[in-house]
């Protein structure tokens, strides 16, 4: 299973200075590659290297030999969605490394740059540190806010995955996060009043259109999603500790392309795209995946209008956004928690999900009182 851990380097001011003439530098190699490519139409990374490694080289010769191959691989990789228009890259924008140019000792990394070889000591908490003996591919450097960070790909070894002996239903949602099939409710008031304010916030300094509003923006911005992003490990690591113990796996809705198909006033738009069940759901995937517990997702079409008891679906079953009650038998419950016991109740006749799993598990110092 690949993750990503991210680690933050912790340079001196001598050391950002060299970081960030390195990616100045890389990115304008970037930006001369691609127009190369563009009027040559050259886009395939080995056609690439090919005929623009040895004038690359020779138009920054700041570059290593290495670096420059990182380069043309982002740029073969930007031509991939499309070659319509030549493509630009930030000139702060994230750089790879590998084996070749970036190394790890117990605190530090040695990591190449423009000004020769920088050993700059990085903090992680053990659990990070303990992943990145796992460390396979690329690493990339990047800057957010005067800090520098490594993300790291590492690839830990699949647990085996147990046989389910029954399956949790997770329904997922704004008002509450989720829910399962065993009725625990994780509400989602807190974050929800965390956003409302930021929103109230952030309308009121684009309003204002001040250099320091515009930096706290930013500043709010970060914070508003580390929050977020808290809550959902929380939650994720809740669930899949309940089943794992109980020996069940866990069903989710497949809710890929949701917000194309929802219709919703101008009200409720922001709160539907700031949901993030999407992060909620990798990270509960990924955990699952290292605790070998299997994962299945379902058809969510009339989960929140089908009784779990007799089957039947239809839009006056849900009384309320709260409330649940069958026309059909007339069983009620909470609407949440009953859609929930209709994902478990599909996963029986679906195939576990066993797809790789990608996400960044950790980051650095600024997150670690999570305990996460």
């Amino acid at each position: 299973m690949k993750l990503i851990v991210q680690v933050q380097l912790r340079a001196t001011p001598q050391q950002k200075a060299s970081l960030e003439r390195t990616l100045r530098t890389a990115n304008a190699a970037c930006d001369w590659l691609s127009a190369y490519a563009f009027e040559t139409q050259t886009f395939a990374q080995y056609a690439l290297h090919k005929v623009a490694y040895v004038a690359c080289r020779a138009e920054f010769p700041a570059l290593g030999a290495q670096a420059v191959v990182r380069c043309i691989a982002k740029v073969a990789d930007a031509y991939k969605l499309d070659r319509d228009a030549p493509r630009t890259f930030r000139p702060l924008g994230s750089i790879a490394y590998d084996a070749r140019n970036l190394s790890w000792t117990e605190d530090a990394a040695s990591i190449w740059s423009v000004d020769g070889r920088l050993r700059i000591p990085f903090v992680c908490g053990d659990r990070q540190r303990e992943l990145l003996q796992y460390e396979r591919g690329e690493t990339d450097l990047m800057v957010e806010g005067g800090r520098y960070y490594l993300f790291v790909t590492v690839d830990v070894p699949d647990a085996k995955e147990r046989k389910a002996l029954g399956w949790l239903g997770v329904d997922v949602g704004v008002v509450n996060i989720a829910t399962t099939s065993d009725g625990d409710n994780f509400a989602g008031k807190t974050l929800n009043a965390v956003r409302a304010r930021a929103n109230v916030l952030r309308k009121r300094l684009q309003k204002k259109g001040t250099k320091s509003a515009k930096r706290l923006l930013v500043k709010r911005r970060r914070k508003e999603s580390r929050f977020a992003r808290h809550v959902n490990h929380c939650i994720s690591k809740q669930i899949v500790t309940a089943a794992e113990r109980t020996e069940r796996g866990i069903a989710l809705e497949n809710l890929e392309g949701i917000r194309a198909r929802v219709r919703a006033s101008r009200s409720q738009r922001r709160v539907l795209h700031s949901w993030a069940f999407a992060d909620l759901q990798s990270k509960i995937a990924y955990k699952a995946q290292r605790a070998g517990v299997a994962v299945c997702f379902v058809d969510p079409r009339h989960t929140s209008r089908e009784c779990r008891v007799c089957g039947h679906a239809e839009k006056a079953n849900r009384k309320t956004r709260d409330q649940f009650s069958c026309k059909a038998c007339g069983h009620s419950a909470d609407a949440d928690a009953n859609a929930a016991c209709v994902i478990a109740g599909r996963a029986a006749v679906n195939r576990p999900y066993a797809g790789s799993v990608e996400v960044v598990v950790s980051h650095g110092a600024d997150l670690q009182s999570s305990g996460l």
